[in-house]
């Protein structure tokens, strides 16, 4: 009486349709608990993908540098001097810190938002202007839809040409008309356009990307007097450092060259990303285990009631048994067929909610792509393949489980006693 045994199974597919309301409430349970452990697993994954979505491809190890006000007095300095990072840092930070994987010098005119006068034949329109090295792309890259990115003979001979984002695109050019090669005036000076880049972000920062306009740092440092300064930095470490070291290193460095305190923790502005996924990683990964410990809590539900429906079955085959183990069928045999039933049940019920725990995701994900609702918040909500067959074998696992109890209660009954069960 193997495990392929015709007769075996015909018995176990009998006695489930002899009751079919009962295996149907007590599948239900299995069916459930598996569903909505994929439904939390999935939105959880959701949650988790809108967040690193929402700051695109940028480097996970990236950190900012900037000037703030002085807080400290220090060599005859007041506090609240304010002062300027420069080119000379630029080499300063090359040449001293070799943890460096790439450092970006940048520039904006006027401030975060604050926009330009662009003009293109009849159209104007206000954007804001950046100036970059090469070398950001590789810290946050952006979609380049046509052309190229600034290049290292931009920053070298200070070119006047320009890469625009999307946006910059649709306001300064008819739609499907080619934007390389053609002139743009800002603020009163003529830059040729190479490319046109798209945010690979979402939402508002992906909206704040594609109205830039960026051009060579060193175009937009002599273009706009800004003689040596530098804005701020974008740096990323080499894998092996540890980016709130060199963060640090950073900053002693910048407070050096400025006079600035060694104690003055606020005159150097800084934010590292790496600290930031650090942290979201270990929230969501918070979130994922409570969502298994609920989610197998649910499903252990459901088991437990499989379980205790196998009880009642063992109870009303008492007689059955008997004649079985009179006929001579080892405890073995008897113990399989209770077990297999088990695990027939959760198995069935429990790939059922698996396969539409999934479907809903699908669906779910497909609609808010459709529908451009995807955002910093949720975001292509899916279920890893390896916890997805975790959640399997875990139910096979439990559903043996369910089915041991009843199994052992079923091969203790002595046939004289079970035969004379009424």
């Amino acid at each position: 009486m193997g495990l392929f045994d015709q007769d075996k199974w015909q018995e176990i597919f009998f006695a489930l349709k002899k009751n079919k309301l009962r295996t149907f409430f007590t599948a239900f349970g299995v069916f459930w608990g598996i569903f909505m452990l994929i439904i939390m697993l999935g939105s959880g994954k959701g949650l988790s993908n809108g967040a690193t979505q929402g700051m695109g491809d940028m480097a996970t190890n990236a950190m900012f540098v900037w000037t703030q006000q002085t807080t400290v007095p220090y060599k005859g300095f007041p506090r609240g001097r304010r002062y300027n990072f420069d080119n000379d840092d630029t080499k300063a930070l090359l040449d001293n810190i070799s943890e460096i994987e790439y450092l970006a010098p940048r520039l904006q005119t006027r401030g975060r938002g604050a926009g330009n006068n662009v003009v293109r034949g009849e159209r104007t329109a206000s954007f804001s202007i950046q100036g970059d090295y090469p070398a950001y792309n590789l810290i946050d890259p952006v979609n380049i839809e046509q052309g190229r990115f600034i290049n290292d003979l931009d920053i070298k001979d200070k070119r006047k040409n320009i890469v625009i984002g999307t946006r910059v695109y649709d306001e300064m050019f008819e739609k499907g008309e080619d934007p390389i090669g053609e002139n743009i005036r800002i603020q009163g000076v003529y830059f040729n356009v190479v490319g046109v880049l798209s945010s690979k972000k979402n939402d508002r920062q992906a909206e704040e990307e594609n109205s830039n306009i960026v051009m060579p740092f060193t175009t937009m440092q002599r273009t706009y007097n800004f003689g040596n300064r530098v804005g701020w930095y974008s740096i990323t470490v080499d894998e092996e450092y540890k980016s709130s070291v060199v963060l640090e290193e950073v900053k002693e460095l910048l407070k050096s060259r400025h006079s600035i305190a060694p104690s003055d923790d606020r005159a150097v502005g800084s934010f590292n990303l790496e600290e930031e996924f650090r942290k979201m990683s270990s929230l969501f990964t918070g979130i994922d285990t409570l969502v298994w410990i609920v989610g197998i809590g649910t499903l252990l539900a459901g088991v437990i009631g499989v379980s205790n429906i196998m009880l009642i079955v063992v109870k009303e085959r008492t007689k059955e048994i008997g004649i079985q183990r009179a006929l001579g069928a080892t405890p073995y045999q008897i113990k399989s067929q209770i077990v297999i039933e088990a695990v027939f049940l959760t198995t069935i019920a429990g790939y059922v909610g698996l396969t539409l725990g999934v479907g809903v995701l699908e669906l779910i994900s497909t609609l808010l792509a459709q529908s451009g609702a995807s955002s910093d918040m949720f975001n292509n909500p899916n279920v890893d393949f390896n916890k997805a067959i975790t959640a399997l074998i875990i139910l096979v696992f439990a559903g043996a489980l369910a089915g041991l109890i009843p199994a052992q209660r079923a091969v203790q009954l002595k046939p004289i006693d079970a035969l004379r069960d009424e």
